[in-house]
């Protein structure tokens, strides 16, 4: 008869216990698949954000390809409105927006020598011309900005 009374109580007992274990196998499912979404989630973002900075590099390399071109058109003689002067200024400026969104969108470490390629082109476009060739002059400059491009997006 005693052991009739302890049944209900190891039914309850049971019931209990297989409901919390349920409980717990349901939260640790959840929040498992929770962290997996959020990795998901994560390495997509990242992988969005290196598309957009892609982006980026290229642009400012279209760019510095057109302001390397206006430079090697830049004629002895020009004046503000001239046919080259209506060329090389919407170059300019867009390699001017090119570069910024680098320094927005880009690591740290490639800003500076977007900066030092920028301005050697800005040089080579509106200075006079030094002695030696432009691309000579150019080249260290892009040659440091594609290994430092090469490197942050890898």
């Amino acid at each position: 008869m005693a052991g009739d009374l302890w049944t209900p109580v190891i039914s309850m007992v049971g019931v209990a216990v297989g409901g919390a274990l349920t409980h717990l196998t349901q939260r640790t499912t959840q929040r498992a698949a929770d962290r997996a979404e959020e990795q998901r989630r994560a390495a997509s973002q990242a992988e969005e954000r290196r598309a957009e900075q892609i982006r980026t590099v290229l642009e400012f390399i279209r760019c510095a390809l057109e302001a390397e071109g206006v430079a090697h058109a830049r004629p002895p003689q020009w004046e503000v409105g001239d046919d080259w002067y209506v060329t090389a200024r919407p170059a300019m400026d867009g390699l001017r927006i090119a570069e910024k969104s680098i320094e927005l969108l880009c690591a740290p470490g490639l800003h500076s020598p977007t900066t030092a390629y920028a301005r050697a082109l800005n040089q080579a476009v509106w200075q006079e011309r030094d002695e030696g060739s432009l691309a000579e002059r150019l080249e260290p400059f892009k040659a440091e900005f594609l290994a430092v491009a090469r490197r942050s997006l890898t």
